[in-house]
């Protein structure tokens, strides 16, 4: 049995089970307690589960990172809440020097279960540090897997799997999405394996990559350009970012010869560079035609008064897919 829920429900609901099922598991945060967080993820769970095990922090998101890491060194298994994305950067050195490295510094005697959970993305209308996607941070770090949902579903099944995996994940929530539509999810327990992309729709002429809010912009431009030219577009959300999904990739561009790749985040090194170089290394005699990015611009997230002239769009997705095809 399942019901209709949004992907914040989705994810209230993974953490809820999770409590639930393992004594083990809590959630550090700012605000997640009495005001069940700033989007309301973990309402309830204050009330549910006491201030034990659902811990209202102080704004210091170094402490709250670098306790999370002393709680999972000593049993416990963390999920920890950062308001925004950006917020991080006060804990980033907790993340990169101490939990990335905790497996390899103590040759694999001690790991770091443990899940930071935030928010990102525009299109929400917020200030730039509410706004940026820089996923790349994480996904160059040696010991983070970095994970980014784009629907309710995988949402529940990819935050369960986050919070039993034995090293620290970063798991980037789609702010844009949280309330964006309902899907229907199992009210059981379910896992999607971490490093798995999924082929959301097949085709023969391109492959889109996308992930998080920017699946929904390469899906909505895959149908519009079919029903315009004919064109059939595979588009691939690949779920995990790091690591991420090679077989996949590689199988798609040698079905379809050609590839896009659509991400908000900053073009210069963006993931979608280190996507373009693993088709080279693995796929390039199959392609047709240079591979071409749709992404943010290297600039700060802007105002939101011209926040859509930043986030790619339909409209810049379709081009991409024209230039790419008719090359």
């Amino acid at each position: 049995m399942g019901k209709s829920v949004t992907m914040l429900q989705a994810i209230t609901e993974a953490m809820d089970q999770k409590l639930d099922h393992d004594e083990r598991v809590m959630i550090l945060g700012e605000d997640i307690g009495v005001n069940g967080g700033v989007f309301r993820s973990t309402e309830g769970l204050y009330e549910k589960y006491g201030r034990d095990r659902v811990v209202d922090t102080p704004l210091a998101e170094a402490g709250i990172i670098g306790s999370a890491i002393g709680l999972s060194l000593n049993g416990m298994v963390p999920i920890v809440e950062i308001q925004f994305l950006a917020f991080i950067y006060p804990g980033f050195e907790q993340l990169v020097s101490h939990a990335a490295r905790m497996r390899y510094r103590t040759r694999g005697q001690f790991g770091v279960p443990l899940v930071i959970r935030t928010p990102y993305g525009a299109g929400i209308r917020g200030p730039e540090l509410h706004s940026e996607s820089v996923e790349t941070f994480f996904a160059h770090t040696p010991g983070l897997k970095v994970v980014a949902p784009s629907n309710p579903y995988d949402a529940k099944g990819l935050l369960i799997s986050a919070i039993e995996d034995p090293d620290p994940v970063i798991f980037l929530e789609p702010t844009k999405l949280y309330r964006a539509f309902k899907e229907e999810v199992p009210d059981e327990m379910y896992r999607i394996p971490i490093g798995q992309a999924k082929v959301v729709q097949e085709g023969s002429d391109l492959t889109i990559f996308a992930w998080g809010a920017m699946l929904r912009e390469a899906l909505n431009a895959a149908k519009k350009i079919e029903k315009e030219k004919g064109w059939k577009c595979e588009v691939v959300d690949l779920r995990t970012l790091y690591p991420l999904d090679r077989d996949t990739i590689v199988q798609s561009i040698k079905k379809t010869g050609r590839a896009l790749i659509v991400h908000e985040a900053h073009k210069t090194a963006g993931l979608g560079a280190e996507i373009i170089s693993i088709i080279n290394d693995e796929a390039l005699i199959y392609l047709k035609a240079p591979i071409k990015r749709v992404t943010g611009f290297d600039v700060p997230v802007p105002p939101f008064s011209i926040e859509d002239h930043y986030l790619p769009t339909v409209e810049r997705v379709k081009q991409g897919i024209v230039e790419t095809i008719s090359f």
